[in-house]
């Protein structure tokens, strides 16, 4: 495993990031945080073992997922096999987990409150990397970004990040917390992969240029980079809604995409995953992607794309079918 700084602190993640959307409790049917594909606490048990195993210190979660289910299984597992000072846990805030007109959002209110719910649930006194699932357009961003520097002062959180956005809104917030002397966001956790690269018009450049860490998600566009166009389809790929909303109305394009991947991970002798992930490590501005995994050979496959090296030439001819898609992922 390879282990570098997130963004311009001193906090150390491996290259690989283990997310836990899908672990936690399954749904009967697909609804918001919940999930018909999702893995029950003893089905999550082998991942996470595996991701210590090869070397893997960072966690990704959320207070949504599996409506704070999948909280509840990283925290009892990492607290009964590891010491909590060697994992990186990184958890979010934002969509609601009850219909109360305070449970969602970016308010004061909300996140204090949700911060404590997601402590509790993870069995930890403290987050290691908090962050925003989404931009709050009902809530002033000021207030969002104080909240966020009295919960770091209060020793709750050790950094904050961010997620989807427009890089306007992104600037904006960087902006502000330099303005009030606030707590900064060191990363940004975006929609990025070979199928989709709108992230590399404006929100890339000005991570880089800021010393922001990237930590993508669903950097294999949620199992579409993993196997040929035609293949059998899997319960996800069925039910998953938001691969739906995301990749349905580009499917002609992306096919593509799809099919020079398999080409060229033909010639090297790798899985798809392998490549399609390799390309993305390659780019400067990539700390780690986040890869989740529900079978055994996900989590080997991420880790051994740290060895696969693409020539210029491979890495063009990835790129090239590629068309502008629609901007998606921020809502």
């Amino acid at each position: 495993m390879e282990y570098v700084n997130l963004g311009k602190t001193g906090l150390k993640v491996s290259r690989i990031c283990l997310g836990c959307m899908t672990y936690g409790a399954p749904a009967v049917e697909p609804m918001a945080g919940r999930h018909a594909w999702a893995l029950d606490e003893q089905q999550s048990q082998p991942f996470l073992r595996q991701a210590l195993d090869l070397g893997i210190n960072f966690f990704d979660t959320a207070n949504a997922y599996s409506s704070g289910a999948s909280e509840e299984v990283l925290g009892r597992f990492l607290k009964a096999n590891t010491r909590r000072e060697n994992v990186v846990i990184a958890t979010k805030v934002f969509f609601g987990l009850s219909d109360d007109p305070n449970g969602k959002g970016l308010s004061r209110k909300a996140i204090l409150h949700e911060l404590d719910e997601s402590l509790r649930r993870l069995g930890t006194d403290y987050v290691d990397l908090y962050q925003i699932h989404r931009w709050d357009y009902e809530t002033p961003i000021e207030e969002t970004l104080e909240a966020l520097h009295d919960v770091v002062k209060a020793g709750k959180v050790r950094y904050i990040g961010a997620s989807s956005m427009f890089a306007w809104q992104f600037a904006k917030a960087l902006y502000l917390a330099d303005k009030h002397g606030w707590t900064r966001f060191i990363s940004m956790q975006n929609h990025y992969n070979l199928l989709y690269r709108e992230e590399e018009r404006e929100m890339m450049g000005l991570c880089a240029a800021e010393g922001i860490g990237v930590i993508p998600w669903s950097p294999l566009a949620r199992g579409r980079l993993t196997r040929a166009w035609d293949a059998e389809s899997t319960k996800r790929s069925e039910t998953d809604k938001v691969s739906q909303a995301l990749y349905s109305k580009t499917e002609d394009a992306d096919k593509a995409v799809v099919d020079r991947l398999g080409e060229i991970a033909e010639q090297h002798g790798l899985p798809r995953s392998q490549v399609a992930l390799a390309w993305m490590l390659a780019k400067p501005v990539i700390t780690s992607p986040i890869v989740g995994a529900s079978k055994p050979g996900h989590l080997e496959d991420a880790v051994a794309a740290l060895s696969v090296k693409l020539t210029p030439e491979e890495v063009l001819s990835l790129e090239e079918p590629n068309v502008p898609h629609p901007t998606l992922g921020f809502s």
